[in-house]
């Protein structure tokens, strides 16, 4: 394991780099959002970084108090890495992080890699206050889900919902950069027909009729 290296400075903001500042800790900390993961798993979704660097920073998080590895039982046998109480903590400092960050999706890159799970966070905080529920989402680069109102454990996860979701929505990368940046409000998305709102339930109506 490496040693940990620290700025030396008695600051609270230092103290969080030191523990979050190495290249990749946080987006693992977004992927770990979404429950337990394999390691293979994180390493496809995390495209450019290497194995070793990978393993490391599992390593360091581990050491850090802010993941953790199980095995799962049988038929499953695998081990996952998961994160603990103080790493869910991290949710709204990648939120905040995510917001600062929007107005640079302005122009997507031939390089840029995407995965459709990669918008759960931004549209999280567009259904903040809507009610509570589980929404699944669909985009052209794949479906996933989020949890509105989980007091704890996973905010969000690729595919399928493992429940019948309380609400569906359909909509396209560019509507999502959009609403995370604050160009576009969800509910009016909704209005305007660049959101397409499925279901019945209360969450389903507020979306649909507000």
């Amino acid at each position: 394991m490496s040693p940990r290296r620290s700025y030396d400075q008695y600051c609270s903001a230092a103290r969080a780099l030191d523990a979050l500042g190495d290249r990749w800790t946080l987006l693992i900390v977004r992927e770990l959002l979404a429950g337990p993961r394999r390691y293979t798993d994180l390493h496809a979704d995390l495209p450019g970084v290497s194995t070793d660097v990978l393993a490391s920073r599992l390593k360091d998080m581990e050491r850090d108090g802010l993941a953790t590895r199980r095995r799962l039982p049988p038929p499953g046998a695998a081990n996952v890495y998961e994160l603990t109480a103080r790493g869910r903590e991290l949710l709204p400092v990648l939120q905040a992080l995510g917001e600062w960050g929007a107005p640079l999706l302005a122009e997507r890159r031939p390089t840029d890699a995407v995965r459709a799970h990669w918008f759960a966070l931004p549209l999280l905080r567009s259904l903040e206050g809507l009610g509570d529920g589980v929404v699944q989402v669909w985009l052209d680069e794949g479906e996933f889900y989020v949890r509105l109102g989980a007091p704890d454990g996973p905010v969000y996860g690729e595919g399928p919902a493992p429940e019948e979701p309380d609400a569906g929505l359909s909509l396209d990368a560019e509507a999502c950069a959009a609403l995370a940046n604050g160009d576009l409000a969800l509910l009016g998305a909704v209005r305007d027909g660049r959101v397409t709102v499925t279901g019945e339930s209360p969450l389903a109506k507020t979306l649909r009729d507000a």
